[in-house]
């Protein structure tokens, strides 16, 4: 059943030879480059912001990255457990993504995208994790149309980013505070320099 609706969803999504060049242009930028926001975002929340907000903001890039570590591992299990492979390995519908041919399920840009995009969403402001969850959703359209994922992939990171955050507040509930003071230690140790000069913040 699951899968009769899995295939059905990809043959609508899933681009053919008569798709616009322009779509599957936009669909490579998207499915590639887009989540290395990722990454930028935390690393600029870290270092940068208003006074009174970088304390707020080091403990969400904390948080982001313990649901990242937990819903990647969940990933990988699932992966491990129920292989499942790619639309242009069993044949099906139009590749147009060089990719190699290893396991589908779950997806680790949705699992990425969506973990990021709860996280927001839950510790950050409705806005952020709503503008953040039209990006993940993006990314998860662009890699089903361009045949690498099945739409239930993206379901599966989806599943996985949900089980992350809730596995990361769960830890940072437990032991949190203690976890920012020493990574905060530790970031003044390696950054003393940048900070003493004013390129980044204390």
């Amino acid at each position: 059943m699951l899968e009769n609706i899995n295939y059905a969803l990809f043959y609508i999504i899933n681009a053919t030879a008569d798709s616009p060049q322009w779509s599957l242009t936009l669909a490579r930028m998207v499915a590639d480059d887009l989540i290395k926001l990722v990454p930028l975002m935390a690393v600029a929340l870290w270092l940068w912001g208003p006074h009174g907000q970088v304390c707020a903001q080091r403990k969400l890039v904390i948080k982001v990255t313990l649901a990242m570590a937990f819903s990647l591992t969940i990933s990988w299990f699932i992966g491990m457990l129920f292989p499942h492979e790619r639309p242009f390995t069993a044949g099906v519908g139009y590749n147009f993504l060089m990719h190699k041919a290893n396991n589908a399920f779950p997806s680790n840009h949705g699992t990425i995208a969506f973990t990021f995009a709860l996280a927001f969403l839950f510790w950050h402001r409705l806005w952020s994790g709503a503008v953040l969850l039209i990006m993940a959703c993006a990314i998860a359209w662009s890699r089903v149309y361009l045949g690498v994922h099945w739409p239930l992939d993206m379901v599966g990171g989806l599943l996985a980013a949900m089980t992350g955050c809730l596995a990361a507040q769960m830890l940072w509930l437990f032991a949190g505070n203690r976890l920012y003071q020493r990574l905060q230690q530790l970031y003044r140790l390696c950054f003393s320099m940048p900070i003493r000069k004013g390129w980044v913040r204390d």
